[in-house]
């Protein structure tokens, strides 16, 4: 499994906010533009809780397993590679509806800051772009509390398939 890279997540946060941003101003143009919902930042908010609250679990469940405590609880390689996985897929996910809130939120900012229902919608991205922020930081501690091992630095590379 290949680990997250920060510069994809920016990319994706930068394509999907300059999209947004283009979108929303033909959209503002044309008619008016929809809020953004007050559960964005909520329910990203949510996400990043659970995943440093799956992190910080395995990194203390793999702790007494490394130090040999009475009673440790081992930690299932399945149940690891699943919140790896969920852990990817959510970082994922929100560097793009971060970039999305992101782009709408500029809009706003620049264009639409004289209501003030537009000051709370831009808000609101704003709140909703830093969340994203740390589900993407939730989901790089759990995939670093996570990582295997390294292999021997010294021991010989496979021979390549022909």
């Amino acid at each position: 499994m290949k680990q997250l890279r920060l510069g994809v997540l920016a990319g994706l946060f930068a394509a999907a906010g300059v999209l947004s941003w283009a979108g929303a101003r033909l959209w503002s143009s044309v008619d008016t533009l929809p809020g953004v919902p007050v559960a964005a930042p909520v329910v990203l908010a949510l996400i990043a809780a659970v995943l440093l609250a799956t992190a910080l679990s395995m990194r203390s469940r793999l702790r007494a397993q490394r130090e040999r405590r009475p009673g440790a609880k081992g930690v299932d390689p399945m149940m690891a590679a699943r919140a790896v996985v969920f852990g990817q897929a959510s970082a994922l996910v929100a560097a793009l509806v971060a970039g999305l809130y992101g782009g709408v939120g500029v809009h706003l900012l620049t264009e639409a800051l004289d209501l003030p229902a537009r000051r709370d919608q831009a808000l609101y991205a704003g709140f909703s772009v830093l969340a994203g922020a740390a589900v993407v930081a939730a989901a790089f501690f759990l995939e670093r509390v996570l990582r295997l091992p390294d292999d021997d630095e010294g021991a010989p590379a496979a021979p390549a398939a022909p």
